[in-house]
């Protein structure tokens, strides 16, 4: 509380400056001097006497100093008022901080560490991205890191690797060029594989139509050019090559199992890729009634509305997704629609 005796005396003080006024009258430059001391006087007694009111907080207890100063200062140059303001305000900031703005925050115990996560072989892929495209990282740094993309998936990897071929450093290019070099190489030769053995198919089961064999390794072929797609290895003219040997070798597939619908999947994107929208969407139609699950062709339905811009059909077609059946990556893309 106040000191009661610091109180009594800043107000006998401030009685006295006020008395001293009545000498005004005679422009006695010695009752103003009389007036100002007693009143600086008694705005600092005031102060002292409103410090334990000011304690609210540890801080506020540290500038006890600074504190006394600002109700002085204010005291003085506002007779009155000042004081009442200060002790207005005093009041105001017991009520609403109070004490227990000066206790500490609760300490937490920090998790115990993951020795797992400290493994000199292997990266996480968040951030890899940014750190490859770091120049101020060490190059050797870096070249470790680009190695660990051989075990990331292709699609992941790829951009990565052709964002690296523009770097300053020749051994990071080199490195990428030759990893995404070796990824297509090993694609190739699987598809030339592939081939031969659609090859020896026709001649032994006969070109039309395809054989057991000859179905499987379509299908196979349909898949490779897919990937080198999927993943980006396949680029300006040879991408669009992809695409066209990707949907021939699935259209001879699709014409001795016309009611598979993984390949009416597979004849829709790949439609949908060289921008024949109204065939794919009849394709999509396809491979729902054939039983295959929405939550695997209906993004891509709303991805060619999206794409015309029709943007409300396709809120519509996500807004019909159950998002706790939809895979964990396409759940916001489900919450985002369902909440527009």
């Amino acid at each position: 509380m106040a000191d009661i005796k610091l109180a009594i005396s800043a107000l006998l003080t401030e009685i006295a400056a006020w008395s001293s006024l009545r000498m005004l009258h005679e422009h006695s430059d010695g009752a103003l001097l009389a007036y100002l001391v007693a009143h600086a006087l008694a705005s600092v007694l005031f102060a002292f006497c409103l410090m334990p009111w000011a304690s609210v907080s540890r801080v506020a207890s540290q500038q006890r100093l600074a504190l006394a100063a600002l109700i002085a200062l204010v005291s003085f140059t506002i007779p009155i008022v000042g004081m009442l303001g200060c002790v207005a305000a005093l009041v105001a900031l017991r009520r609403y901080r109070g004490r227990d703005m000066g206790r500490k925050f609760p300490s937490m115990q920090l998790p115990e560490f993951d020795q797992h996560q400290l493994s000199g072989n292997s990266r996480r892929q968040t951030g890899l991205k940014t750190f490859l495209s770091n120049p101020g990282a060490p190059v050797a740094s870096r070249m470790r890191a680009m190695v660990a993309l051989s075990t990331v998936s292709g699609r992941i990897a790829s951009p990565m690797l052709r964002t690296a071929l523009t770097d300053s450093s020749d051994d990071l290019r080199l490195l990428a060029y030759s990893m995404l070099d070796s990824k297509e190489q090993q694609i190739s030769q699987i598809i030339h594989s592939e081939q031969q053995a659609l090859q020896q198919a026709v001649e032994t089961e006969g070109p039309s139509p395809l054989g057991p064999r000859g179905i499987q390794a379509a299908w196979a072929l349909s898949d490779l050019y897919w990937e080198m797609i999927y993943q980006g290895i396949a680029q300006s003219d040879v991408r669009e090559h992809a695409i066209s040997q990707s949907l021939h070798y699935c259209l001879m597939a699709l014409e001795q199992r016309p009611k598979n619908a993984l390949l009416h999947l597979r004849k829709d994107r790949l439609m949908q890729l060289t921008q024949n929208y109204t065939q794919a969407q009849n394709a999509y139609e396809m491979a729902l009634a054939l039983g295959l699950a929405p939550t695997r062709v209906i993004p891509y339905q709303a991805e060619i509305h999206f794409l015309q811009h029709n943007y409300s059909q396709a809120q519509k077609l996500m807004y019909t997704l159950d998002a706790t059946q939809a895979l964990p990556r396409l759940r916001p893309s489900i919450q985002y629609w369902s909440a527009a």
